[in-house]
């Protein structure tokens, strides 16, 4: 039986020999576009070749590509565990032609895979095609058809819906027919009773689709109508984990050697045992299945958080974390350790696990301990909630409440609702889906954009020349409107282009199209796209394309010095500082790293120190624009994980420092000026990140420094050493205090006296009336004092004072007129209205302030009153 690192070889091998170029899997996290977060299909990485905008290298390609879906048809996230074949990372096995060979040749291909190579038999083989469409136009596909008809027999080709065998890349753009592979696995007794043909795309766990082969010979436009696709594209995708499990025999892809070593780890960790209880089967497969997505996420430079892809990986994990502690009674962080397992099963074919596998598990035990307090934190909250239940004699939790415990706490839903029902209780589910769906609705107004179709005005590729100039003679090739938010705005694609379209962590540049503003220049699908407020007026003629070389200035001089930062920082601290991520904007810098603890204040200015000395030298730079990668890596070039690099790259080096980059720099260092790191913070476990300024904004953190300098001197006198003079001050203002707390101490005891001497009877109470200009920190301060002193005597003080045209009004009252259940809070509560004030207290001191002094004598009579 071959196992499963054997069936990925043998894919890459056959594809090999038919002329396909394999290539690594591109990052699962996806950076440079905004319409995806992470890789959910094996063409992703192919878009641009697809969409027409990047040229065709090679013709005939193939790979085995790390894969994401946790949304969509059978993939939403909460439903992965409990079936035995879908997943949240998977492994797809594609081959594509671009403009090559078509039908004939992709169905053969995977006829000659499935039957010759992998041996799978024949008699459980089926294959669906395009049954047509006419609203669309579309007739059946009978060329896929009468190719299939060479290898099956009639009754195993079957026509499929225009749900399950067209295959569209979104709302426009490449589509076509597709013609899937679908296996029947099934014992000999049950096909003899159910044709498999019954079963194809019934979601039957044992006749399941294996391969899926799509035909791209259409565009869908905006107006929802085709037009033909200038070059075809095969586009295949075969699930890795399916494709082990048919081989293998098995009924589940959790008993391949796919997942059977990381399970057999679970049991060993969380002291349980796979396929004796499903409940705990179900958190193991959940597990199994999380782990791979969180580490391949953090390999690829996505670490957790609570923003877009970061969120999600956040999800996957807590997810993982929750049916651990929930069904594996794990109280502690488990998964980490799982991680060397992981690299172990899959390293070998992703050697980039090894190479991070000192960042994946810290930032894992991190997030993991991090849950676990928030569990904590939630069971406290959901205990509130039944208590005040309980209290109003309620069996139903507010809907909206259990909602707050998810969104703004992050406690699991289904962990609430367990608790609830072992402890009596139910929540509103009606009221829950409200909020869920007001939430959502707020994300798609905020998300929604209106795409209308290119219009094409030439044919043509964009040339981009902002490395060397910023200002060129252009015209447009094509444009569309953008609807978004009530605001219009216009994508523009140019036939030369000096702007910088934003990747790699570096912000678009502005500037002017002819007389018309561009406010941003974006990246989709590999297309430099120019975002705009309104057409020029000359749109079908030449036209002048400048960039606002001021802010491109600045952008580029914080660029470079992320690039001195990063070698600045491997010096200071140690080779194992590797760039985890970088945000360059015209105002700053943010550049974050792998440091496994903060780096103190002499480190920082040891950084900064070299990272000015490497400026000053005025390094010239020397750029590489088509380097190949290995000669690149042979140079010491650094490279970001989770970055996509082609064959050809460019290098941007600056004496010692040498990094791959695509982005836009200075021409010698001496043009940064200068750089000041402003913070210094953790980003997640074992990432940190540094913020810093360059040139202008640099000088500006100077002069206001000397400011603050210039500042605190004339506030000494211009003392010669001034940080001794503040070290004077302070100690002798400490001194000051304290003999400011010694006098005041002794003025409250001498007015304690004078209190206990003014007192009168007031029936069988001693009472102190305090009245006129009184100071409201006197009245404050003394009554502790009277609280020890009459402990067994019914004495009360109550005061009406003003204090800097302010009125006060205060109540004492001893113990033993506690007791007889007189409250000082209640009192001033009731009395304070008199001068328009509020306040309270405990029941044997309260206090209040007001606006009106004049009445003051009303709520003197009011107190005395209660007091009777």
């Amino acid at each position: 039986m071959k196992t499963s690192k054997e069936i990925r070889q043998s894919f890459l091998d056959f594809m090999a020999s038919k002329g396909h170029q394999i290539v690594p899997s591109a990052p699962m996290v996806i950076k440079d576009d905004p319409t995806l977060m992470f890789t959910n299909a094996g063409m992703n990485p192919w878009k641009g070749i697809i969409l027409g905008n990047d040229p065709i290298k090679y013709p005939r390609v193939a790979d085995s590509q790390k894969c994401l879906r946790v949304s969509g048809k059978h993939n939403d996230l909460e439903e992965v565990g409990h079936d035995t074949y879908h997943h949240t990372m998977f492994e797809m096995l594609g081959n594509w032609s671009f403009g090559d060979y078509f039908k004939k040749e992709a169905i053969d291909f995977a006829w000659e895979y499935i039957v010759d190579v992998l041996h799978i038999d024949p008699a459980n083989l089926y294959a669906t095609v395009f049954e047509g469409s006419p609203e669309e136009g579309l007739s059946r596909d009978d060329e896929a058809a009468s190719i299939w008809a060479k290898h099956l027999p009639a009754d195993h080709i079957l026509n499929g819906n225009k749900h399950d065998n067209f295959w569209e890349m979104g709302d426009t753009g490449p589509c076509g027919p597709c013609s899937e592979i679908h296996v029947d696995s099934r014992p000999a007794e049950e096909r003899a009773k159910v044709p498999g043909r019954e079963l194809v795309n019934k979601d039957h766990p044992q006749v399941i689709e294996i391969w899926n082969i799509v035909f791209m010979q259409y565009n869908r436009k905006a107006d929802g109508s085709l037009e033909p696709l200038a070059k075809k594209v095969i586009d295949t995708g075969m699930g890795f984990e399916r494709l082990v499990r048919t081989i293998q025999g098995k009924t589940s892809n959790y008993d391949t050697d796919v997942f059977q070593p990381m399970l057999k780890k679970i049991g060993e960790i969380c002291n349980c045992e796979y396929g004796k209880d499903e409940k705990i089967d179900v958190a193991m497969r959940v597990i199994a299945d999380h782990i791979r997505t969180i580490a391949f996420a953090i390999t690829d430079g996505q670490l957790p958080s609570n923003e877009k892809a970061g969120y999600v990986i956040r999800r996957i994990l807590r997810r993982a974390v929750r049916y651990g502690y929930t069904f594996l009674n794990m109280r502690s962080a488990f998964l980490f350790q799982l991680v060397p397992q992981l690299i172990e099963d899959l390293g070998e074919a992703y050697p980039e696990l090894v190479k991070q596998q000192a960042q994946i598990i810290p930032v894992i035990k991190s997030e993991e301990e991090a849950f676990l307090r928030t569990l904590d934190k939630g069971i406290g909250l959901l205990d509130k909630l039944m208590d005040d239940a309980r209290k109003a004699n309620k069996t139903e939790i507010s809907g909206v409440d259990v909602f707050t415990l998810k969104d703004t706490y992050g406690f699991p839903l289904d962990l609430t609702e367990l608790i609830l029902r072992e402890n009596g209780f139910t929540t509103n589910e009606e009221e829950y889906n409200k909020a869920l769906e007001h939430q959502k609705e707020m994300g798609r107004s905020a998300n929604k954009q209106d795409l209308g179709d290119w219009t094409v005005l030439a044919e043509g590729e964009t040339e981009f020349v902002g490395y060397d100039e910023l200002t060129c003679q252009t015209q447009i090739l094509r444009y569309r409107k953008v609807s978004q938010k009530g605001k219009d705005f216009f994508q523009v694609v140019l036939s030369k282009t000096p702007f910088y379209a934003e990747m790699g962590g570096e912000v678009g540049d502005t500037g002017l199209l002819g007389n018309v503003r561009v406010i941003d220049t974006k990246r989709e699908n590999n297309l430099p796209v120019h975002i705009l407020t309104e057409l020029p007026e000359n749109i079908e003629g030449k036209l002048t394309a400048s960039v606002n070389a001021e802010r491109r200035q600045a952008i580029a001089c914080n660029h470079s010095a992320t690039h001195i930062i990063h070698y600045a920082l491997r010096e200071v601290l140690g080779k194992h500082v590797e760039q985890k991520g970088s945000f360059v904007t015209p105002e700053s810098l943010r550049f974050d790293f792998s440091h496994f603890q903060k780096v103190t204040p002499e480190e920082l200015r040891k950084v900064e120190q070299l990272a000015n000395a490497i400026i000053r030298q005025n390094l010239p730079l020397e750029e590489s624009r088509h380097t190949p990668i290995a000669e690149a890596k042979a140079m010491g070039a650094m490279a970001l994980f989770g970055e996509k690099y082609g064959d050809d790259v460019r290098v941007i080096k600056y004496g010692p420092s040498v990094e791959l980059c695509g982005g836009c720099h200075v021409p010698a260092t001496g043009k940064i000026g200068s750089v000041r790191i402003v913070m210094e913070t953790s980003v997640a476990a074992g990432v940190r990140r540094i913020e810093a300024v360059t040139a202008e904004k640099a000088d500006e953190i100077y002069y206001m420094a000397q400011d603050t300098l210039n500042g605190l001197k004339s506030l000494f006198n211009n003392a010669p050493d001034l940080v001794n003079a503040i070290h004077r001050s302070i100690e002798e203002n400490a001194a000051l205090k304290k003999q400011i707390e010694q006098f005041t101490a002794e003025k409250i005891e001498q007015f304690r006296d004078q209190i206990v001497d003014r007192a009168e009877d007031f029936g069988d109470i001693k009472l102190v009336r305090l009245q006129g200009e009184q100071n409201p920190e006197m009245i404050r301060g003394v009554m502790p004092l009277l609280r020890g002193k009459f402990t067994d005597m019914k004495f009360a003080v109550v005061a009406a004072t003003e204090f800097e045209n302010k009125p006060t009004i205060a109540v004492f009252l001893s113990q033993p007129l506690v007791e007889t259940g007189l409250n000082a809070g209640a009192m001033i509560k009731s009395a304070a209205k008199h001068i328009q004030g509020g306040g309270g207290g405990q029941p044997w001191f309260a206090t209040a302030g007001g606006r009106d002094v004049n009445g003051l004598n009303s709520a003197m009579e009011e107190l005395l009153a209660a007091l009777k």
